[in-house]
């Protein structure tokens, strides 16, 4: 089902994914249509393999054995204007409807948004992965969640056989949590995996986002408005505050490295259009470079601990204190996993020996990074390492944030 008209011998999932480790892929399929995406799907539970679908790679960890499954990657990436709601009242704001299919890279979604003066989404530039693979994480970043956008997301039901919509209420959104994730693990993240694993129970077909269109937007993040000069809640410039995030983004080593798409197995996969964290990223920062290592990674690796009053109570005095709610709707304290990394002593570029080829990214401490030549194993025991340390300093155990296939902590 390959759709390229020359066989390929298949990638390894280092070849796919933005940490480049993991082992030999057995079947990889590319779909270029929704008649042929639900083909591989349905055909690969139908023979009873393991299935992956797959989207930029960017939110994974997978065993450096061969995975003996089939591994789907979605070939569409097709953006939709569906209507532009005429206001209510005079002054009243326009809202815009966009539809997406699952293939479409994040970012290039994102670009698009902002050059058709579409607000809502222009905090959550340059972070890597797919549209379909946006609803799956609930990906937030500077004060923008992708959440308050989606309408309605178009699935797949692997156990029913059926395509469904669910609408924003239905996909249940929680900080990193969904629906359709919750369907992949028995008790939440990283418990003991469901039949369908590793990808949920509800494959994405397409995501509607109800944008507001408008050339400014709130800035929702006080790093954000630091660096844009303005006030949390001040409006702002859509294409600036996109500029802004991506050159703090990139400060922090956390775009992906635009060599990857140079890659036989990433090119096409997305636009690079001009002005786009791919392309040459905003004005004054520079194009990656290969030997920039920071930009191999997961991304965050280990998500914000959420926290009873009790538990955050015991933490010190300094350590950052936000107010949130869990996935049971009980008000909870999030802190930042970052912070506790660094507290407990693992610092930016920290290796757990000189000549390790896994790190800690020299730029963020919440970053594990594949410094060259490293293994899923050498990523293991860095990510073990910093676990344990912060249970032992501060009692609190950090969950990781990507999928592991094959693998445990």
């Amino acid at each position: 089902m390959n759709t390229s008209d020359t066989p390929r011998d298949m990638p390894r999932f280092a070849d796919v994914t933005t940490m480049e480790v993991g082992g030999r892929i057995s079947e990889f399929v590319e779909p270029d249509s929704r008649a042929s995406f639900l083909e591989a799907i349905i055909m690969a539970d139908v023979m009873g393999k393991k299935l992956c679908v797959i989207g930029g790679g960017s939110n994974m960890l997978v065993s450096d054995e061969d995975f003996d499954g089939v591994v789907v990657r979605d070939k569409r990436r097709q953006i939709s204007v569906l209507d532009e709601a005429a206001p209510v009242e005079e002054g009243a704001p326009h809202t815009t409807t966009v539809s997406a299919t699952a293939g479409v890279h994040w970012d290039d979604f994102v670009s698009y948004c902002v050059r058709m003066g579409l607000a809502g989404v222009e905090a959550l530039s340059g972070i890597p992965g797919t549209v379909g693979a946006s609803v799956v994480q609930n990906i937030g970043a500077y004060g923008q969640e992708v959440a308050s956008v989606v309408t309605a997301v178009e699935v797949w039901d692997r156990e029913e056989k059926a395509v469904k919509t669910f609408s924003r209420e239905d996909m249940d959104f929680g900080y990193r949590h969904s629906l359709l994730k919750a369907t992949m693990y028995e008790h939440g993240p990283h418990t003991a995996p469901t039949q369908f694993y590793p990808s949920p129970r509800y494959i994405v077909l397409e995501v509607t986002f109800t944008l507001l269109h408008a050339q400014t937007n709130a800035v929702g993040m006080e790093q954000l408005a630091r660096a844009l000069g303005v006030n949390v809640g001040e409006s702002f410039s859509i294409q600036h505050i996109r500029d802004a995030v991506l050159q703090i983004r990139d400060a922090k080593g956390m775009l992906e490295d635009v060599h990857r798409y140079e890659n036989p197995w990433m090119v096409g996969t997305v636009e690079s259009a001009p002005g786009t964290a791919l392309d040459e990223g905003p004005e004054g920062s520079p194009e990656s470079s290969p030997e920039d290592r920071n930009k191999y990674s997961c991304g965050s690796f280990f998500m914000n601990p959420l926290l009873s009053q009790d538990e955050a109570d015991k933490l010190p005095a300094d350590a950052p204190r936000f107010p949130a709610v869990d996935e049971q709707g009980r008000d909870v304290v999030k802190t930042s996993a970052a912070w506790l990394i660094d507290h407990a002593g693992f610092k930016a570029g920290y290796k757990v020996a000189e000549d390790s080829t896994a790190g800690l990214s020299t730029k963020h401490t919440l970053a594990l990074t594949n410094r060259g030549g490293a293994q899923t194993s050498d990523i293991l025991q860095l990510a073990r390492t910093i676990r344990e340390g912060v249970r032992n300093t501060y009692g609190v155990t950090l969950v990781p944030e990507p999928v592991f296939i094959g693998v445990e902590l």
